[in-house]
């Protein structure tokens, strides 16, 4: 059976660990007085223990006189009503009996009771939030609603007028533009800054009905990272005489351009738009925009029902807790606490409260009628999507490749090593062409690897990576699918290696056997970008998305999963060189006629080289720049520096290469040793969190993911070899 700390630490929502009741510290509380009444006498103790047993069985016979039974309550528990409605009840435990070891019982229940006052206070803030976060949907739903129904009426009213138009029914609706002051949008930038962060990731409609809606309904509409911008950005329509606002986030290269020319020609465009219409400009709202709205807003409903989900289960989670830990104080101690402490429990704030249940029930109705079509069914797949049973086929190809793969490997070595192709020879055309490609893939498919076993880790860890990298939970790739991607695909590498080796003993034309690791890398390409459903083609297609977006990264809006993959790509310096050089052999035709050397020496090639181990850096730079005009942080700054000295080191070593000289040589050592320590500084204080003096965890930070602390340790001094 297992043990409920560790069905706790298992199900417990892994972004509000510390909010959860601390188990742990109560247990180490209990196993205190536990040891007190082991070092007391045992024959004194047991007979205690059983007078008071047979005492309160007794008193359970004459249950019916409250008032006897009251008199002899171990605890009583004192309610102090809120000073204010931020601020929810406090309790505090009076012990009325006297314990053997009434320190640590004293102790114990001080600590129960910060747990309780703690539970019912964040489960109140929590619930506010939900509830702003649902009010503000249910308005944006009536607006959309509206909005559609305007659009249908319009589409019919141009269809029995037997209007004939090549373009799509639309709404015109006129723009005016908003008369903020600076000090008016510093306000609402202090909001936005203070209100909690919001997990729609979406385009919003917001009524200005404001003085109904507040200013915190505005800020949960919008993300926190957008709050310079997003404010700027906003548009106020009227529309059917109403006035409707949409806050567009600044997540594509269009929006952001918009934006950027909306704050240097905003002033000018209000005023001539005062001066030549006062009404202001017209825009219309097509089907097109309606859809996306619809489908942002369908995912905002999705998410509010998920976190309320696990609002829900930190309820239970709580209550279960309390539960067991009285449980264990009553068979310790031989008192009876656990009714009259869990009486207070059952009766608390974030047990009694039933607002998150009607609102989920609420939140699940408006899904039905308005993205369901009146189907719970079809419903209950989005709001609680199942998850995919992990199959054993998985693991039985995962092993059936991993055992071909080795095969062919020691096969591929065995022939190399009796051809002489480990030998020095004159001729070295294979071993320049050939192990290229291998060492692409290898390079490619370990890091690959290693990403899974971080997933299996985290997993373990019960680190929330989905959450974090915003993944789909029906469609991210486990640990167990990035093995099987892994072991597949270097099957079929050194498969097709071991073939061409083959050929290139038995004296095969030349020209024809060189157009086999070409042809095995353009087969990867068109496997990756293949537009069927097959071979995860969820993942395929996200993963060009985020490679989009790294690549025009001071257009995109910079998130988690986009500056951890262009992290890798800085990593990842020796393959990109590597697929450069290969695709520079085969479009130049160079395996024709064996001139392995073109790209060498080729100077615009040799230029493309140096291009390409510059690029991974320049587009981390981008994103911190991008994230600090979002942010306005200046770390991110900072951070900016340390990719900028990589490409300046980069860049004087490349001067040095051109030419050799003592002073280039100076400022390259200089430059070099500068970019390490600031980059070794960065990595280990800020992205490590060492050298914390005042830490509790030696040299670390406070907050561990990872009980071990060896392995942070470790990985540090793995990030220094070279």
């Amino acid at each position: 059976m297992v043990k409920f700390s560790k069905q706790f630490e298992g199900q417990l929502v892994p972004e509000w660990k510390e909010a959860f009741v601390d188990y742990w510290q109560l247990k180490k509380d209990l196993k205190k007085i536990h040891l007190l009444h082991s070092n007391s006498n045992p024959t004194k103790h047991s007979r205690h223990n059983s007078l008071s047993g047979n005492f309160l069985s007794s008193l359970k016979e004459f249950s019916l006189f409250g008032h006897q039974h009251k008199d002899h309550e171990a605890i009583h528990v004192h309610k102090k009503l809120a000073s204010s409605a931020s601020k929810g009840d406090m309790y505090e435990t009076e012990l009325l009996e006297q314990f053997e070891d009434s320190d640590a019982a004293k102790e114990f229940f001080s600590c129960l009771d910060l747990q309780l006052n703690k539970v019912n206070q964040f489960f109140k803030t929590k619930e506010k939030e939900f509830l702003d976060r649902g009010d503000c949907l249910k308005k944006q739903m009536e607006i959309l609603v509206e909005l559609k129904s305007a659009f249908k009426k319009q589409r019919d009213k141009a269809t029995n007028s037997s209007q004939e138009s090549t373009e799509e029914a639309s709404i015109d609706c006129t723009i005016s533009y908003e008369e903020d002051s600076v000090k008016d949008r510093r306000e609402q930038e202090q909001i936005q800054d203070n209100s909690s962060g919001e997990l729609e990731k979406n385009e919003v409609l917001e009524s200005p009905r404001a003085e109904e809606m507040g200013e915190m309904g505005k800020s949960l509409m919008m993300k926190r990272e957008d709050s310079k911008l997003t404010t700027l950005s906003g548009r106020v329509f009227n529309c059917q005489g109403k006035n409707l606002r949409i806050n567009i986030p600044l997540t594509t290269p269009s929006r952001t351009f918009s934006a950027i020319s909306y704050l240097v020609w905003g002033d000018l465009a209000s005023q001539s738009s005062k001066k030549c219409n006062p009404e202001g400009s017209k825009l219309h709202i097509n089907k097109t925009k309606l859809h996306h709205a619809e489908k942002m807003i369908k995912g905002a409903f999705i998410e509010l029902y998920k976190g309320l989900g696990y609002l829900k289960t930190y309820r239970n989670l709580n209550m279960l807790a309390f539960i067991k830990i009285l449980k264990k104080f009553d068979k310790v101690t031989g008192k009876q606490v656990l009714p009259i402490y869990l009486k207070v429990v059952e009766s608390s704030y974030f047990n009694s409260s039933d607002k998150v249940m009607n609102l989920a029930d609420e939140v699940e109705d408006l899904f039905i009628k308005h993205f369901a079509e009146e189907d719970r069914r079809k419903a209950r797949k989005y709001l609680k999507p199942h998850q995919h049973t992990e199959s054993h086929s998985v693991t039985f190809f995962i092993g059936l490749f991993t055992g071909c793969f080795i095969a062919l490997f020691v096969g591929y070595v065995i022939m190399a090593h009796i051809t002489g192709m480990y030998r020095r020879q004159p001729d070295t055309v294979y071993m320049e062409t050939v192990y290229p490609v291998l060492s692409m893939f290898t390079l490619m498919f370990l890091h690959f690897f290693l990403y899974g076993c971080d997933i299996f880790l985290w997993r373990k860890a019960r680190i929330n990576y989905s959450f974090i990298f915003e993944l789909g939970p029906t469609k991210e790739l486990k640990y167990r699918d990035v093995f099987l991607i892994c072991t597949t695909s270097m099957t079929a590498v050194v498969g097709v290696m071991f073939i061409h080796l083959s050929l290139h003993t038995k004296g095969h034309s030349y020209s024809q056997v060189q157009v086999i690791p070409g042809l095995l890398l353009l087969s990867f390409l068109l496997l990756f970008v293949c537009p069927f459903n097959i071979f995860y083609r969820s993942s395929r297609f996200r993963f060009l998305c985020v490679i989009r977006n790294i690549v025009l990264s001071p257009l995109y809006k910079v998130v988690m999963l986009d500056f951890f993959m262009a992290d890798q790509l800085c990593s990842q310096v020796p393959m990109l060189r590597n697929l450069e050089y290969v695709a520079c052999y085969y479009l130049t035709g160079s395996y024709k006629n064996q001139d392995y050397g073109y790209c060498m020496r080729a100077k615009h090639f040799r230029d493309l080289a140096y291009a390409v181990s510059f690029l991974p850096y320049y587009w981390r730079a981008m994103q911190c720049a991008r994230r600090w005009f979002d942010e306005g942080q200046t770390s991110h700054l900072v951070n900016l520096g340390k990719y900028v000295s990589a490409m300046l080191a980069a860049g004087a070593k490349v001067a040095y290469e051109k030419e050799r000289s003592v002073g280039w040589l100076c400022l390259v050592v200089v430059i070099s040793s500068a970019a390490t320590i600031y980059q070794l500084y960065w990595d280990f204080v800020k992205d490590w969190g060492l050298l914390q003096m005042n830490s509790k965890n030696p040299w670390l930070r406070n907050e561990l993911m990872l009980r071990q602390k060896f392995i942070y340790y470790f990985s540090m001094v793995h990030v220094m070899s070279p």
